[in-house]
């Protein structure tokens, strides 16, 4: 007698019109068994999971046989209606981003509470309240009543993502789908979310399909591993017998692109009129000294006090000119706070900087006119920084408005090289940032950046929302502008393992607070600061499971 899998799924297709998108996708899926699936942006994998939900939008048109054992019928053909007494019960799913999937407008209590009364609807409001609080408590979210009556933006991204973890368990479902689930967040928080989600399904039994383009943390993970290119699969396996011996080449390339590479050294700190200055230079083309920032803080009632917030203290160090600087830290950390101070983006309460010489700190607006062309910043969501009603040559050609100087034919001339220099076409200024891949529109956001000839680059989480060989790709084509153009480069970032590629010296941040800072072979080998540590701990790596 043959034992048919838990969830089984036999030529999946998704067409929209005559273009086939997905293609004769099939695996099985047994109770308690964790699945990973892997592939870049564009792959297939989301709508992989989608099909499985029931939650293909339109045009899209699915083919092909999904079976849920217990379940009669081919779920490719079911009504909305079937899909809705399954999803909850036997299928959940976790979206990579919390804020799209929670209602922003409702209590988190709330929310947990509604996916408990659509499912069972035996359990009255009182006793609902207290499973609410349960299962809150069960995902390590702290102080369960406040989380209950909190609205989702006022929660951090991991607490947010450990909500939606608490509402796909909430019903036992016997498969879980999590779809990106930690790529937003920061590396220890990310191992926390990771060892909630293995905790979890093996309590429960539960099976799990995790998709994911960090490959690491699939291996930490999963069992088996499907390897996705171009709406196929390209390659399947144990994970020690595919991460170990991959036999197709775009698996091949996919570790090898897992697998950054350390950057350069650097110097260490001193100590000077009782403060520490790190990485001390003889002649810094950045010198901060002492900075500080402190925001006021909301009021908890109103018999108290509202209590300040010190986003930054006491932060002094050097960048050399021509130096790759750093800076890595959890959400939360002041990293953001200290690159928007270091841009003159904010005004610091205490402290000093001093580029090329001159205090930016309470300089006037008018004076601060050749810095701004001399700093340049590479945002995190190149969507998001890039005007969608504006094609592309106007969006890089944008910083020189106003240059002195420059006719349209030297702007355009100008384009054209910086869109080559980012290994893009010319002929590419005549599109708009939609027509592009994510890895594309963070070369135009390098493009624009580079335009003004800066003599600093800032680059604020550059390659996050980018998949594996992308981010490489990015990142070695920073490596290599930097050198060209003798930039100064500061790149902030929650992964070491992207710091550690790029950078000569790393400055580690907890708090507020410089911990630790220097070369950052050094810093990564030999960690001073127990947080450091921790950090460098929680980092995912990649494992091989003993055959």
């Amino acid at each position: 007698m043959t034992i048919r899998p838990l969830l089984e799924v036999t030529d999946l297709s998704v067409r929209a019109g005559e273009r086939i998108l997905l293609d004769r996708v099939g695996f099985g899926l047994d109770s308690g068994e964790r699945l990973g699936l892997i592939g870049e942006s564009g792959s297939g994998k989301s709508l992989t999971a989608l099909s499985l939900m029931g939650l293909l939008p339109e045009p899209l048109r699915a083919g092909g046989s999904i079976t849920l054992d217990g379940v009669a019928g081919n779920l490719v053909d079911a009504g909305e209606r079937a899909w809705s007494r399954l999803r909850g019960d036997d299928l959940a799913m976790v979206f990579q981003e919390p804020m799209t999937a929670l209602n922003p407008l409702m209590k988190v209590g709330k929310q947990v509470a509604e996916v408990i009364a659509l499912h069972d609807r035996t359990v009255g409001r009182r006793e609902r309240r207290a499973v609410v609080l349960d299962l809150l408590a069960s995902v390590n979210l702290p102080d369960p009543p406040r989380i209950a009556r909190s609205y989702p933006h006022e929660l951090s991204g991991g607490q947010r993502q450990r909500v939606l973890i608490a509402i796909a368990m909430a019903n036992r479902p016997r498969v879980l789908i999590c779809d990106e689930p930690s790529t937003a967040l920061d590396v220890t928080t990310s191992a926390q979310i990771l060892e909630l989600i293995d905790t979890a399904v093996r309590e429960h039994d539960t099976a799990l399909l995790f998709i994911s383009h960090d490959l690491a943390v699939v291996s930490q993970l999963c069992e088996r591993v499907l390897v996705m290119r171009g709406g196929e699969i390209v390659e399947s396996g144990p994970i020690r017998t595919v991460f170990g011996d991959p036999q197709h080449p775009y698996t091949r390339s996919l570790l090898d692109a897992s697998q950054l590479r350390p950057g350069g050294s650097g110097s260490g700190s001193h100590e000077s009129a009782g403060e520490v200055v790190f990485n001390a230079c003889p002649d810094p083309l950045i010198a901060v000294r002492g900075l500080g920032r402190t925001y006021p803080g909301a009021r908890s009632s109103l018999l108290r006090s509202a209590e300040p917030v010190r986003a930054l203290s006491e932060a002094s160090f050097d960048v050399g000119a021509g130096e790759r600087f750093g800076v890595v830290g959890e959400s939360g950390s002041g990293k953001s706070t200290l690159i928007r101070m270091l841009c003159a983006l904010d005004t610091p309460t205490a402290g000093s900087i001093r580029v090329g010489g001159r205090e930016i700190v309470g300089a006037r607006e008018r004076d601060l006119r050749q810095f701004r062309r001399d700093v340049s910043i590479v945002f995190q969501d190149p969507m998001g920084s890039l005007d969608p009603r504006m094609k592309v040559g106007d969006i890089v050609a944008e910083p020189l408005a106003g240059a002195v100087g420059a006719s349209d034919r030297d702007a355009s001339d100008r384009v054209a090289e910086m869109l080559v220099a980012v290994g893009l076409e010319p002929d590419m200024a005549g599109r708009y940032p939609h027509q592009f891949s994510g890895g594309q529109r963070q070369r135009i956001s390098i493009a624009r950046a580079l335009i003004t000839a800066p003599k600093i680059l800032v680059a604020d989480e550059p390659v996050s929302a980018l998949d594996v060989s992308v981010r490489a790709q990015v990142l070695d084509l920073l490596a290599r502008l930097v050198a060209d153009y003798q930039l100064t480069l500061l790149l902030v970032s929650h992964d070491l393992a992207v710091v550690r590629h790029v950078c000569e010296v790393v400055a580690v941040m907890h708090r507020g607070r410089i911990v630790e800072c220097g070369p950052t072979e050094e810093v990564y080998e030999r960690p001073r600061d127990p947080y450091t540590a921790r950090l460098i701990e929680s980092a995912p790596r990649l494992v091989l499971p003993d055959a």
